[in-house]
């Protein structure tokens, strides 16, 4: 029989992943007229807003700015955040399908791609995934000892993380007081020893990912200049003609303007290089990384990079991986393996019905958080279209007190919105007590006592 939707019984959905596009598709979901529905927002972290938190950087405090509309969306008397909630675990896919009419994955891609280099493993590689978690204060790399004694980093790739993390080992603390870092980061940093930064893309300029407003920073810091090497941004009139993209002229503006600046003798350098490939990540003998080999490129008639055989060594102690982030697989669900994707058509989740997908876990890690309305708002009127025609299993146990009654019956800890908007407060108040815009609490356990009364 085909499930009717109405106030006292209005369409359930769970929505698995509280960042831009879970609660894209949760304001989706409220704002349309034609089903009454009802959301669960669940979050393995006590905390909302995903990457928003945790991935935007903390010197960019305007595009947190979207929080005020995530808030008004939790806020819904037809919503419910239920963090500190593990998919797979907690919730298992079976309990989720039992509970709600259609179940929405919104994870993400919490993963990193790797260089596929000897020495990527030596102690001092890492993602730069890890090291945004590690100054954001995510609760799995809060703990983490990052030692910046190196003298030198490299950072892989030539997109705004990689911008981001730069831009971060190279400013003052003084600089950085002024974000919503994590005090461990900001302590951390504070004593860096840092004093050079390579920022290496294996093509030019015009094909470099990161955007103009971030690139224009490097020229505005207190104690760090840019340093570009003429000769690696060099363009014939043929490849100028090409570019066709506003940001990438803008782009190689910018970068004109810094290879032509007489050097200020600042303490911190951040090199934008370009046509050059990682190789190699040397020991120093220790089993720490000593340098980096990286090999110099041509780009032949297709625009793809092609290796000189001619090589350098970079005095790096640290290497920071930033080629792109990859999608992890949840339990019980469809996976595409090859693009680290939920396995779906535009948005259905591949041979399931009541199942579907939005963002980066969707489509792979692109485009800016704003680019996730859309995307979210598509899926979701794909969902909308089977409930209205049926197509919907319909849940066993469709009430918010038998989701409560099965994680108290497993013991979990459920952090509600009301318990965020509490830590929330804590948060800030300790901030401007500090003369900060926040102080982030970073351990899961501080968090969670954090509550409403």
């Amino acid at each position: 029989m085909t499930q009717t939707y109405t106030p006292d019984r209005p369409l359930r959905v769970a929505v698995i992943g509280s960042g831009p596009s879970g609660i894209f598709a949760t304001e989706a979901l409220l704002k349309q007229t034609d089903l009454p529905a009802q959301v669960d927002v669940y979050d393995r972290l006590p905390t909302p807003y995903g990457l928003v938190r945790y991935g935007v950087a903390p010197d960019h405090l305007t595009i947190k700015s979207v929080t005020r509309g995530f808030e008004k969306t939790l806020g819904d008397p037809r919503v419910r955040f239920l963090g500190n909630v593990e998919f797979g675990t907690d919730l298992t896919h079976e309990d989720a399908l039992a509970h709600y009419d259609a179940v929405l994955y919104t994870v993400g891609a919490s993963s990193d791609r790797r260089l596929g280099i000897p020495g990527e493993d030596l102690t001092g590689s890492m993602s730069a995934t890890e090291f945004v978690a590690w100054y954001n204060g995510h609760p799995d790399a809060a703990a983490r000892e990052m030692v910046l004694s190196a003298s030198g980093v490299a950072v892989v790739g030539v997109g705004n993380v990689a911008l981001d993390v730069s831009r971060i080992l190279v400013k003052t603390a003084q600089e950085l007081h002024e974000s919503d870092i994590a005090a461990h980061a900001l302590t951390a940093l504070d004593a860096s020893h840092v004093q050079d930064v390579w920022v290496l893309g294996r093509r030019g300029p015009a094909q470099a990912a990161f955007t103009t407003k971030e690139l224009r920073e490097f020229g505005e810091l207190h104690a760090a200049e840019p340093v570009v090497k003429p000769e690696e941004i060099a363009l014939s009139e043929a490849e100028e003609a090409a570019i066709t993209d506003n940001t990438k002229k803008k782009n190689v503006e910018v970068l004109r303007d810094f290879a032509a600046r007489e050097p200020e003798g600042k303490a911190r350098r951040v090199h934008l290089r370009f046509l050059v490939s990682p190789v190699e990540i040397l020991d120093d003998g220790q089993g720490r990384v000593g340098g980096l080999k990286v090999e110099r490129n041509r780009l032949d008639e297709n625009g793809n990079a092609v290796g000189t055989g001619e090589f350098e060594v970079l005095p790096v102690q640290m290497v920071l991986r930033s080629v792109g982030y990859r999608g992890v697989a949840l339990p019980g669900v469809p996976f595409d393996e090859k693009r680290g994707v939920i396995a779906n058509d535009e948005g259905r989740v591949t041979g399931r019905v009541g199942e579907y997908t939005a963002g980066w876990i969707k489509r792979g890690p692109s485009g800016v958080v704003g680019t996730n309305r859309k995307d979210a708002t598509d899926t979701v009127a794909h969902l909308l279209t089977d409930a209205k025609e049926g197509r919907l299993p319909g849940a066993a146990h469709p009430t918010r007190e038998a989701v409560d009654a099965l994680l108290a019956g497993k013991g979990v800890q459920v952090y509600s919105f009301h318990d965020w908007l509490v830590l929330d407060a804590h948060e800030l108040a300790e901030g401007q007590a500090q003369g900060r815009p926040r102080a982030k609490v970073v351990h899961r356990e501080l968090m969670l006592g954090h509550r409403k009364a």
